[in-house]
């Protein structure tokens, strides 16, 4: 016997219609290049993305077509969201950092049609313009007209009446947008993300024990809208009615504190590496900022240092709330919400929320080893799995699973981690970035994090090298802070202190910067090659 529930499809054109209902008041703000301010609001939004819309139709772009973009994060982006999947077509955002050669074989294995590039970036997209086979170039941004052969977005729009746009009839299932994986082991796969999914996904980000997004926030996302949709940032504060902050192109601590302090920011997102330097400022100009109304700082794409996350709550009594997800997971996986436990000391709290946290509603998380699923104990490391409804089950053109997913269908993310007893995951690395010493596994993740709570180290990455006797040892890439000293006996000291004397680095090496990739993480291939060579100092040969 089935359920008597009516067949309500969940897309992106339910939550454009509940913005255009309810919501439509509420404010949109972008900085723009010239660091000024544009405003408008969730009923400019969704008139301006019904345009694009039919534009786009009247352009010849059908359904399930693929649409880029390749833009920052601003107020067109926002209507490009909505605008291209409302017309059946799929958002594919192209990440702007990437190689030519990388962005040129994505979009012709995506065969985008058309794309909405910042006329700041048409110069990066001219390298590789004649090697793709995009058949519209629409321009967006303050440009006095787009170069010959290019359409103008403005124009593009102002040629619709947004009388012409009825809510279309979108299956819950059809693709609605797509990314692509930062392809660090191979050639980069698509992810292609389902109306449904991201719905869902929206839902578990509103969630109050995930992310607590709510009608009464100001959300700024600085994770790119071109990475894994900005989190589901955009899409999920659209869903609640959430005010909208975008930074543009202007990342850097200044600016975004001006941001927060201007417009009242509750809830931001980044990787670590933004967290780092916006600490640094804070910290250089204690109380030049207003940031009283900023309640949550997201931080995911790599391991928060516990230091970090220390530092920002009791030097300036902002909260730091760590997440896990993939490209592959929409990105949302687990969060680390401290639930009710009054017999946890301060430190154990801090522990906890150093860790990637527990599954958010509908998803399911286990590791595996070579003996197979692994307890839940804390201590037994294993090859994180997960599963949900917004977890994808295979790779855009791509016929079969392959070995990211298992027989019973579950994701295989190449994580190590392990999980407690409550469900608590802590990644302990990359598979292709553990140590393996001696037969014994060492986690670099816990060994940079550590590195990072020095006073003198800005940042740290850790490798595994070559060595005669143990097979691989750790070496330690150390960056230090502006007017900090420390030596590499120092530092390994330090390290001593809190980890087995077999996990100690055998060697610190001081550099200028760490390398990194895309999307802001460390990019150890780099440091692979640049120490292949690398000979470890005998008297640190020791794994007892």
């Amino acid at each position: 016997m089935q359920g008597l529930m009516m067949d309500y499809q969940l897309t992106l054109c339910a939550i454009l219609r509940r913005a255009e209902q309810l919501f439509g008041r509420k404010e949109i703000v972008t900085r723009l290049a010239d660091k000024s301010f544009h405003r408008y609001t969730y009923a400019d939004c969704v008139r301006r993305a019904k345009q694009l819309s039919v534009a786009l139709q009247q352009l010849g772009v059908q359904s399930g077509d693929r649409v880029a973009t390749f833009c920052w994060n601003h107020h067109q982006h926002l209507e490009a969201y909505f605008g291209v999947p409302a017309s059946g077509a799929v958002l594919h955002t192209l990440n702007l950092r990437l190689h030519p050669d990388d962005l040129t074989y994505i979009i012709n294995e995506a065969d985008d049609k058309a794309i909405l590039i910042d006329s700041a970036l048409l110069p990066l997209f001219e390298k590789f313009r004649e090697r793709v086979g995009i058949d519209h170039v629409i321009v967006v941004g303050d440009h006095g007209g787009a170069p010959d052969g290019y359409l103008d977005y403005e124009q593009f729009l102002a040629a619709v009446d947004p009388g012409e746009f009825s809510y279309p009839e979108l299956a819950e299932n059809q693709a609605a947008a797509m990314c692509y994986t930062s392809g660090t082991t191979g050639q980069p796969k698509g992810v292609l993300y389902s109306h449904r999914a991201i719905v869902l996904h929206s839902l578990g980000i509103a969630l109050p024990d995930t992310v607590g997004l709510r009608e009464s926030d100001v959300v700024l996302p600085v994770v790119p809208m071109f990475h894994v949709n900005a989190w589901g940032l955009p899409f999920a504060a659209t869903f609640v009615g959430a005010k909208q902050v975008f930074p543009g192109p202007h990342l850097d601590p200044t600016s975004l504190l001006e941001a927060y302090q201007n417009e009242r920011v509750t809830l931001t997102a980044g990787v670590p590496t933004i967290w780092l330097g916006i600490l640094q400022a804070l910290d250089e100009h204690p109380g030049a900022y207003d940031l009283s109304n900023l309640h949550t700082l997201a931080v995911g794409g790599a391991a928060a240092p516990k230091t970090m996350i220390r530092d920002f709550q009791e030097r300036h009594g902002l909260n730091v709330l760590h997440a896990w997800g993939m490209t592959e997971t929409t990105p949302l996986g687990t969060v680390a919400r401290i639930e009710s436990d009054p017999e946890a000391s301060e430190d154990e709290q801090y522990d906890r929320r150093a860790k990637q946290g527990q599954p958010v509603p509908l998803v399911e998380i286990r590791a595996r080893n070579a003996e197979g699923v692994v307890p839940w104990d804390g201590e037994t490391m294993g090859e994180l799995e997960v599963r949900g409804p917004w977890v994808a089950a295979v790779y855009y053109k791509e016929t079969t699973t392959g070995d990211r997913f298992t027989p019973d269908g579950w994701f295989r993310t190449g994580d190590i981690v392990t999980i407690d007893e409550r469900g608590w995951m802590e990644i302990q690395d990359r598979a292709k970035d553990l140590v393996k010493s001696g037969g014994e596994w060492i986690s670099s993740v816990a060994l940079e994090n550590a590195l990072m709570g020095h006073p003198a180290v800005a940042e740290a990455a850790v490798i595994a090298l070559p060595h005669p006797k143990w097979q691989e040892r750790p070496l330690a890439a150390v960056v230090l802070a502006d007017g900090k000293k420390a030596t590499a006996d120092e530092l390994r000291a330090y390290l001593g202190e809190r980890f087995a004397k077999w996990w100690v680095p055998d060697s610190v090496e001081f550099v200028e910067e760490i390398p990194r990739t895309a999307v802001g993480k460390f990019k150890k291939t780099v440091l692979r090659e640049r120490f292949r060579d690398y000979v470890f100092e005998s008297a640190a040969d020791s794994q007892a």
